[in-house]
């Protein structure tokens, strides 16, 4: 039997990857109303559904207009990582550890340009093409206290350690990019010496 090709072993990752995201969105979408939550473990972990405008951890950006910018620039950012993804591979020019952390970011970003693209026009028929949603349902509450009120103004207000919800396509997005930083920062330094040297 002929062994997988790199190339192919990360395409199938990413798939694999873009296809659990949507699978958990879903199932979040057609079981759960907005605002619907229920624990996984303790209070720490738990399952909170919300929809945000398309931007990482629940974020928003710039109403309708902005919504159409966000997801064209997110179209030609996904596009040129995988370009830059298949050059490196077709070229050798990378260790496969730099293509999969990659991969991972690419694979995060797909999975949340399809909410973008298409959940308006499935689930909420009203709204137009690139309109859409993102479906967010992690939510990780690690701390959850009130701060002492002898603080000047914050006294007393509510606390929240890591408060924004996510989905496992942001999740892809930041483990890819820390693996990257943490362990494969040598590459990109070494690339950026290339590029002065030129």
């Amino acid at each position: 039997m002929k062994k997988l090709s790199r190339g192919s072993r990360l395409l199938i990752m990413g798939i694999l990857l873009v296809v659990i995201d949507q699978v958990i969105k879903v199932l979040v979408k057609m079981n759960m109303s907005i605002g619907d939550h229920f624990s996984v473990i303790g209070n720490w972990f738990q399952i909170f559904f919300i929809e945000n405008e398309g931007m990482a951890f629940g974020m928003k950006f710039g109403g309708f207009i902005g919504k159409y910018f966000l997801t064209t620039f997110r179209i030609c950012l996904f596009c040129a990582l995988t370009w830059w993804i298949w050059s490196l591979d077709r070229k050798k020019q990378a260790p496969a550890g730099v293509l999969v952390g990659l991969s991972l970011i690419d694979a995060g970003a797909l999975g949340n340009i399809i909410d973008c693209l298409f959940y308006g026009l499935i689930f909420s028929p009203h709204m137009p093409f690139m309109q859409g949603r993102v479906v967010d349902m992690f939510y990780f509450p690690l701390i959850d206290t009130t701060w002492p009120q002898w603080l000047p103004i914050i006294g007393g207000s509510p606390f929240t350690f890591f408060d924004p919800v996510f989905n496992f396509a942001d999740s892809c997005v930041t483990v890819g990019a820390f693996y990257l930083i943490l362990f494969h920062w040598r590459f990109f330094a070494a690339e950026e010496e290339k590029k002065e040297t030129k």
